[in-house]
């Protein structure tokens, strides 16, 4: 049996983007798409009439003259694109210039997102902690294209237990999920500027998470087990006034901490009180509960998710999570943070988005009545 542990000893992550009118890159382009290894989609002149179309959304027009105008373009700009080459798995894409693809692929947002508030967008960095929940907020994040620079970090790697809720194939089993996430993130969008912690959230790396290149957070999102790493990052984006959103995917919860407008706010609404960090480092999910509940609010969590939390390490391993209510929490992450984002939001809470009870049994609530 083949032994894997090295093939991942340092996992690539990033694209190589190739310029068509570099004389270098032009000549790798060559050597890739001469390589029997490499997988080459070539789709520009399709992205090219795209761009043309909806630059005149008022225009109709046939193949004939869309086909006319891409050529025409094709003269005026020779070489004008770019090749983008995924060296974990061999593949060779042709591709609009960075401005040009952003254009296009984010075209179907609007208006719900407007040109100028696009525009605001390209310029905010978001950080996520913990590759989970995080790995469905780091791509919807990434697809509505809400930022320009994403930070994810976590320290583990992908288990079989994980595919319950990460969407991702088997071949990425025992692969950091960082890795898993970022190149999922350029597969998307190889012009996203990704940054990966796979050590996860440590005292040694927290202020570099924040603050890179001078470029703070604009928010965090924070998903992560540890409640060392939840208390700890929190105290950090207070100090640096950046909002944190967290979704717990239990009756559609979701926590909003502005303390980008309240700098004096009590982190996690004050649930926890003065935590001493060194009691808490090194708990097992078993200690953990005790926290959890504070966080969560025993009292107001689903039926389900209590009766869980009685049995862990007993009947089940630790608190179960589910894919459908993971993907709910990535799209109202998502949604808050545009909002923010754009200064359409600006209140600290606890939300609720709860299906089951939106969603519910009209005939069974009649005869409960």
């Amino acid at each position: 049996m083949r032994n894997n542990s090295t093939h991942f000893a340092e996992p690539v992550y990033k694209p190589q983007i190739l310029d068509s009118q570099n004389k270098d890159d032009h000549h790798s382009i060559e050597m890739l798409i001469d390589d029997m290894e490499t997988r080459v989609i070539d789709t520009y002149f399709n992205q090219l009439k795209e761009l043309i179309k909806l630059r005149n959304p008022s225009r109709l027009y046939t193949e004939e003259t869309l086909a006319k105008e891409a050529h025409l373009f094709v003269q005026n700009h020779p070489n004008h694109s770019n090749w983008v080459y995924y060296p974990w798995n061999k593949s060779l894409v042709h591709l609009l210039k960075k401005e040009e693809f952003i254009e296009v692929r984010t075209n179907r947002n609007r208006n719900k997102i407007t040109s100028d508030e696009q525009t605001i967008l390209l310029g905010k960095t978001i950080g996520v902690i913990g590759l989970s929940v995080g790995h469905s907020i780091a791509l919807t994040l990434v697809t509505e294209r809400l930022c320009s620079t994403i930070r994810i970090a976590d320290f583990d790697t992908l288990e079989l237990s994980n595919l319950n809720r990460i969407r991702t194939g088997v071949y990425n089993l025992g692969v950091p999920k960082v890795i898993i996430a970022a190149r999922e993130i350029a597969e998307i969008d190889p012009y996203m500027h990704v940054e990966i912690f796979p050590e996860g959230i440590t005292e040694e790396n927290i202020d570099s998470f924040f603050i890179s290149d001078n470029q703070k957070l604009d928010i965090l999102v924070e998903v992560c087990d540890g409640i060392d790493v939840k208390i700890n990052s929190r105290l950090k984006a207070r100090e640096l006034k950046v909002p944190v959103v967290m979704d717990t995917n239990d009756r559609g919860m979701m926590d909003i901490e502005r303390f980008d407008l309240e700098p004096n706010r009590p982190i996690l609404h004050g649930l926890t009180g003065e935590t001493d960090l060194t009691q808490i480092k090194n708990l097992t999910n078993e200690e953990k509960v005790p926290f959890v509940l504070n966080i969560i609010g025993a009292e107001t969590m689903s039926d389900r998710l209590k009766e869980s939390m009685k049995e862990i390490k007993r009947t089940i391993s630790t608190w179960p999570q589910l894919a459908s209510s993971v993907v709910l929490g990535a799209a109202l992450c998502a949604d808050v943070c545009r909002r923010i984002l754009l200064n359409q939001f600006h209140d600290s809470g606890r939300y609720y988005m709860d299906i089951e009870q939106q969603i519910a049994d009209k005939k069974l609530e009649s005869t409960t009545k």
